[in-house]
């Protein structure tokens, strides 16, 4: 179709973006799919073969066809309405593409250099299952490596999947323009650690820099970059967090985006105590449900500047993740060092059920309490210590949705604690809002991608990982829990996003989106009807 030939990462991207852009049915683009023929067929391409899916899509372009970028881009071209940010969209595509090439030129060595790492050096919440995890796309967003505005050598020198080390820079920031919370830790540095006079001790907090961001900390009146840099870190999965110490992760504001143009990777001032809100609920939940198997990071050490690119939030993980391995969910997928997935260290079927035994059991418990947590595959990880039953361990929570009544109602007067929410996004009073949460992250991001990606790696079938999540997802719901399996295993169709057209392509006044990551998209299949139990 599109000359040159594409190679097979431009190939593997094209179907992924028209995947994504079938989805959100964006520019009505549906309305050139047959589904007699199984085809694609638009005024400016020869005909697309499609197949049936069962994953937020009744159909996925079919692999192996001679579809360029090029193809996809003059296609959402035509669909495009004139005020559509196309060419952004372009451009994130082209940076995925590159990232994509990069990730194949230097992935085979790095999965020899981690190879050399000692099997003690593996656990506990440190960075070597994120340094898997980051060669891995995101199971829905279609460019999901794209890091706008950063370079090759920016990433080389920074994010998680080369595994390097950097140190910080300070910025001293006048303490009357500072709110800070929490105890610092041991390691953080004074102003005469980083070339600073000894006195700014007394009128000056030292706040954490990320070398990526310094350039933009100058933009800040009254705010001083100190000469020196101080405290060595490795970066996560996130990038934007770092890991520092055995048990403590530093996130700071980082200067791009990802997951669309407008999912800026600074902190907006608000979300750090509000997500610190939402950890103290949880374990207030967590407190009346003995025995659930789920560990919460400490995030109530933070501070800001009343600015996005000024502000880091201190993360501590539990004592007992030490010297367990402690596996993002986004790593399960992704290849070792031995050239299996990580996943197969352990009994595949055996560790897929534990998981999704404790995470819906976990999520449709919280949904009691009128929570629902947009807690995704980066956010929550396996603790794994033995052969006992694996716990979650959750973190970063700004994205969470409550309803404050069901709330109380639940906790009684101990949900006091719970007001005083800064961003009113954070709560509502629509169940619907919480269900489209908890479907979109939970069912379809933490469960679902799972079962169809252990099924393309050929590590279970898909009808039996469907049917461990339809009979696991059965069992958690209990007699008080008609709505939400009304809105899931007995629904027709399953909401889905519409992650590209809010990230990019369409803006918030026409989108209407109060967040991008909560705007909703046509429903998809509900690949959880019509399977055969499993035991």
């Amino acid at each position: 179709m599109t000359a040159p030939n594409p190679d097979a990462c431009e190939r593997a991207l094209a179907c992924r973006v028209l995947d994504a852009l079938l989805r959100e049915n964006y520019g009505n683009l549906r309305r050139f799919v047959d589904p007699d023929k199984r085809t694609l067929a638009s005024p400016d391409l020869p005909p697309i073969r499609l197949r049936p899916h069962r994953f937020l899509y009744d159909f996925a372009v079919e692999p192996g066809q001679d579809l360029g970028l090029d193809d996809v881009l003059r296609l959402a071209r035509h669909v495009a309405d004139p005020r559509d940010d196309i060419a952004s969209f372009e451009r994130e595509c082209r940076d995925a593409l590159a990232t994509m090439r990069l990730h194949k030129r230097v992935h085979p060595e790095m999965l020899a250099r981690l190879d050399r790492i000692p099997g003690e050096r593996r656990r506990g919440p440190g960075t070597y299952y994120d340094t898997l995890a980051a060669y891995n796309d995101h199971p829905v967003y279609p460019t999901g490596l794209a890091r706008t505005g950063l370079t090759e050598q920016d990433q080389r020198a920074h994010a998680p999947e080369f595994a390097p080390s950097f140190p910080l820079r300070w910025a001293a920031v006048p303490r009357e323009q500072v709110t800070t919370t929490g105890v610092k830790p041991a390691w953080w540095p004074s102003p005469e650690d980083v070339g600073l006079a000894p006195a700014m001790a007394t009128t000056h907090e030292l706040f954490p820099v990320h070398p990526l961001s310094a350039r933009h900390v100058l933009n800040h009146d009254d705010v001083m970059l100190a000469p020196d840099a101080r405290v060595e870190v490795v970066p996560t999965l996130s990038m934007r967090t770092v890991a520092v110490a055995p048990l403590t992760h530093l996130k700071m504001p980082l200067p791009t985006s990802t997951l669309g143009l407008r999912n800026r990777r600074t902190i907006v001032p608000r979300t750090l105590p509000d997500g610190a809100l939402v950890e103290r609920i949880l374990r207030l939940v967590l407190d009346r449900e003995p025995g659930m198997p789920v560990l919460l990071a400490d995030e109530q050490t933070f501070g800001h500047a009343d600015s996005p690119m000024l502000g880091y939030l201190v993360r501590r993980f539990p004592e007992v993740t030490a010297h367990a391995h402690v596996v993002p969910v986004a790593a399960l997928l992704a290849k070792a060092p031995d050239g299996t997935h990580v996943i197969e260290q352990w009994d595949v079927p055996a560790l897929f059920g534990a998981y999704l035994d404790v995470l819906l059991r976990w999520n449709v418990t919280l949904f009691r309490y009128g929570i629902a947590l947009e807690a995704h595959q980066q956010n929550v990880s396996l603790v794994l210590t033995g052969d006992e039953t694996p716990s979650l361990l959750l973190k970063d929570n700004d994205g969470t949705l409550i309803d404050p009544d069901r709330l109380a109602g639940a906790l009684g007067p101990a949900a006091d604690a719970a007001a005083g929410f800064a961003d009113p996004r954070m709560t509502t009073r629509d169940p619907e809002a919480l269900a489209r949460v908890f479907v979109t992250i939970t069912l379809h991001l933490c469960a679902a991608a799972l079962a169809f990606g252990l099924a393309e790696r050929g590590l279970l079938p898909l009808r039996t990982g469907l049917a461990m999540i339809r009979d696991r997802l059965d069992a958690a719901l209990g007699p008080e829990d008609a709505f939400l399996r009304s809105r899931t295993l007995d629904a027709d169709r399953l909401p889905t996003k519409a992650m590209v057209t809010a990230g990019t392509l369409v803006d918030k006044a026409r989108t209407g989106a109060a967040d991008i990551n909560k705007h909703y998209g046509p429903p998809g299949p509900n690949y959880l009807r019509d399977i055969e139990p499993c035991s």
